[in-house]
């Protein structure tokens, strides 16, 4: 049976933000478990609310993404992708720095189900009202960008970049859309393990850059940025005149393929299953399994100082999520 935290080294976690506090000498992989923990333990309504922030974070890093690479004319390729990329990562950031609950980083709490903090039942009710709100904040957002006539910036470019991005994403195939879910997700939750490293929210926020940049520039897919990105598209598609498409050189026609049906059987179901797979089962799981071979060894304190420099007393880990104090944000 696993020891409670010591005591003298209590574990907070602040329910209105993304990543719990936790004492420095905790482990990455520590800190992890207390995390998924604490998503999965939360108020439900606080869990949803915040949730529908994350969404709508999400949905802003995306029109930041769009109105950085529209009209970049001959600009190369990378560099655009890139810079759009670094443009998105504000999403990750107000997910962490201003408080959130995001269905791709949930996912992490696949670690507390593996150490039996949580059950499985919990852990899927967590994911799905997560999901729910992501939706519900991210069609906010679809519905305020179009009230704010934002599809007609730059002579109406802005909109035609919109649809183009979303229109790619229902053009790939079943096991490419699953597959670029996967790869999104590893870095998205590597992305977070990484803030486990420090409580300083500059540092929290620089070490997310990177891996949401990647993820973005290379084209790999992130299921809630959809849920705004196509949904914004199929919205141009239906509501902008004639004349919008004319004098864009385009028709109508050419989007008509923005449905919901194919949003939900071509990208939205293999993404998010991949998102899983990804976040839940490779890092989450993929971590998890290191850990038990490190408790197995020989020498396993040896081992675990060696790999975090922490102190033995402060790597034990919580009975349950029972054993985990909860505070109200103040």
């Amino acid at each position: 049976m696993k020891s409670p935290i010591p005591s003298s080294t209590p574990t907070v976690i602040n329910s209105a933000h993304e990543a719990p506090q936790v004492s420095a000498h905790f482990s990455c992989y520590n800190q992890a478990e207390i995390y998924g923990t604490s998503k999965v333990v939360k108020a439900p309504w606080q869990s949803f609310g915040l949730a529908v922030f994350a969404g709508a974070f999400i949905a802003l890093a995306f029109v930041f993404y769009l109105t950085v690479t529209t009209g970049a004319g001959d600009a190369p390729w990378g560099l655009v992708r890139l810079v759009g990329g670094i443009a998105f990562s504000l999403g990750l950031i107000l997910v962490v720095v201003c408080g959130g609950e995001l269905f791709t980083s949930s996912v992490l709490s696949t670690v507390a189900w593996a150490q039996k903090h949580v059950s499985g039942a919990e852990l899927l009710k967590c994911w799905c009202r997560v999901y729910a709100g992501n939706f519900v904040g991210a069609i906010l957002m679809v519905c305020l960008i179009t009230a704010a006539g934002m599809y007609e910036l730059d002579g109406g470019h802005w909109g035609l970049n919109a649809l183009k991005v979303a229109q790619h994403k229902l053009h790939h195939s079943w096991i490419q859309a699953f597959s670029l879910g996967i790869l999104c997700n590893m870095l998205v939750c590597l992305g977070v393990w990484m803030t486990f490293a420090s409580r300083d929210v500059l540092t929290k926020s620089l070490l997310l850059i990177l891996p949401v940049a990647m993820f973005v520039s290379s084209g790999f897919e992130h299921s809630i940025a959809n849920l705004f990105m196509v949904p914004m598209g199929m919205m141009i598609q239906s509501i902008a005149s004639p004349e919008f498409f004319a004098s864009l050189g385009v028709t109508q026609e050419q989007f008509a393929d923005l449905t919901v049906t194919n949003f939900i059987f071509n990208n939205l179901i293999p993404v998010t299953l991949g998102n899983i797979v990804g976040g839940g089962v490779i890092v989450g799981l993929g971590y998890w399994w290191v850990e038990q071979g490190k408790t197995t060894s020989s020498d396993p304190h040896k081992a675990h100082h060696e790999h975090f420099s922490a102190p033995h007393s402060h790597t034990e880990k919580p009975q349950h999520a029972s054993e985990i104090k909860l505070t109200k944000h103040s």
